[in-house]
């Protein structure tokens, strides 16, 4: 049953006694930002409007605080309450994508504590299929629910019509539906993943209780703080970019003429150019089987060129020179000024732990993991980010720790005994010559109807439950 609550005892007492809770905020842009575009997504333009929780399946209540209609609970009892449920050891914090309510709660100053649980990073540690693991695009609820459950959720839009959430009344029967079954479906969606860990592959839960989930958190924080740049430069570097791919372009057309060469110098009327008019080789294709002009092909070119042609050498120098400008103005420099945040004058993107096959993170809007190396780039990428007033930066890296890694489960004696001299692990890392502990340990289970039987998948199954052991080992090693 869903319900509306505005008296803080009522919710006390709905939460009181219960070990596991998941709970889903309602969000709506500040007054000068509702104009914009996803603004009710960032933490600095929006606020929280309501909140929801659930303790049993089925159940949920909304607890609105800032709706613009109807009634309100009393907004400070209710970030009190909040306050004391996030730092509350005796209660599972519950949320799928908790890095989002970690940084709005974040901005009201509070700091969800462990015990938590984010059923977005448990969905990308479970099998979708025989064969492969959900990824970001399978996780989320609205594509889960009728997946795992059997029921389809209400889209946001259909509940709120083009409008904020807070301009809806928080009594309307459809908005403490559509409150309540985000929080109410979470926990559900608890239950089932832990029951599938704990019949296929309990080291999951543990990663995802242990690891994935406190992170969840780190990253909300992190993308709440962002990242410092200094505009002014940027803009100057955009000037002289610009500046620079004019005069390439210049020098380009005074060889070939008015051949268009497009922002990147890869047109059909180019290729046209280059492979019909002077008859150049084709080196790579298309999956089309057309002619490709990517990097490689161009250094290709260019080195068969300084053999075969030496008077088209100028040229595929100076249209090298060409793409390496662009590539820094659109991705680095454009890109970059387009996601600074117009409240904070920072970058915020999106961090992610669970997108790549090496279990790296990942970031996006924009990919800040990407930048040239210190002094690689005629601009200077890097030094667009800041560090804030009266601090530093400290730039840290493992030493060939994929090497490391993999000699340490190999047990390749060259690569033991080379520059890759892996220090000895404790008992609980160690694994024998043959094989990882993992595999002696895990046994595939029957297959059921309602729970496939898992693929033998050596990256989920083993790798990052044992990285995540040698990786506590080289801390532990070097304290």
């Amino acid at each position: 049953m869903y319900r509306v609550l505005t008296e803080i005892g009522e919710v006390r007492a709905y939460l009181s006694g219960r070990a596991a809770v998941a709970f889903d905020i309602e969000t709506a842009p500040d007054e000068q930002h509702r104009h914009e575009e996803r603004a009710a997504l960032d933490p600095h333009k929006a606020r929280i409007v309501g909140v929801s929780f659930s303790v049993e399946e089925g159940s949920g209540v909304y607890v609105p605080l800032a709706h613009r209609v109807g009634v309100n609970a009393n907004a400070g009892e209710v970030l009190a309450l909040l306050a004391e449920f996030a730092g509350d050891p005796g209660i599972i914090k519950i949320a799928h994508n908790l890095a989002f309510e970690s940084m709005f709660f974040y901005a009201q100053g509070i700091v969800i504590q462990p015990p938590v649980y984010d059923t977005i990073a448990a969905s990308q540690l479970t099998l979708k299929n025989n064969t492969s693991f959900r990824t970001l695009s399978d996780s989320g609820l609205k594509t889960l629910s009728p997946a795992l459950i059997g029921d389809t959720l209400i889209s946001f839009k259909q509940v709120t019509g083009g409008r904020h959430f807070d301009e809806l009344d928080p009594a309307d029967t459809e908005t403490v539906r559509y409150a309540c079954a985000d929080s109410d479906y979470t926990l559900r969606l608890y239950h089932i993943f832990n029951g599938w860990f704990d019949t296929y592959i309990p080291k999951h839960r543990g990663i995802v209780e242990a690891v994935e989930s406190p992170t969840a958190v780190y990253c909300g924080l992190m993308k709440y703080n962002g990242l410092p740049v200094d505009r002014a430069q940027m803009l100057a570097k955009q000037t002289e970019a610009a500046a620079a791919l004019t005069d390439l372009r210049d020098r380009i057309a005074f060889m070939i003429g008015d051949v268009d060469i497009g922002a990147n110098a890869s047109t059909g009327a180019f290729k046209k150019y280059l492979f019909k008019e002077l008859q150049l080789p084709v080196f790579r294709k298309t999956e089309g089987d057309q002619p490709a002009l990517d990097d490689e092909a161009i250094i290709l070119l260019h080195e068969w060129c300084d053999e075969h042609r030496p008077d088209l050498s100028p040229l595929m120098g100076l249209i090298r020179d060409y793409r390496k400008w662009n590539k820094l103005k659109s991705t680095y420099v454009d890109g970059y000024l387009e996601h600074i945040n117009a409240v904070t004058g920072r970058i915020h993107p999106d961090l992610l732990p669970l997108t790549t096959e090496t279990g790296r993170f990942a970031s996006r809007n924009p990919n800040m993991q990407n930048m040239p190396r210190a002094g690689g780039d005629t601009i200077g990428v890097r030094n667009f980010v800041t560090a804030p007033e009266g601090r530093v930066f400290l730039s840290l890296d493992f030493s060939q720790i994929e090497l490391r890694v993999g000699a340490f489960y190999c047990r390749d004696k060259r690569m033991l005994e080379g520059r890759l001299a892996v220090p000895a692990a404790p008992p609980l890392c160690r694994a024998p010559p043959h094989r990882p502990p993992f595999f002696r340990r895990w046994r595939c289970p029957r297959q059921t109807r309602n729970h496939p039987r898992p693929a033998w998948n050596p990256r989920t199954l083993w790798l990052r439950p044992t990285l995540w052991r040698v990786f506590r080992a080289v801390l532990k090693s070097c304290s």
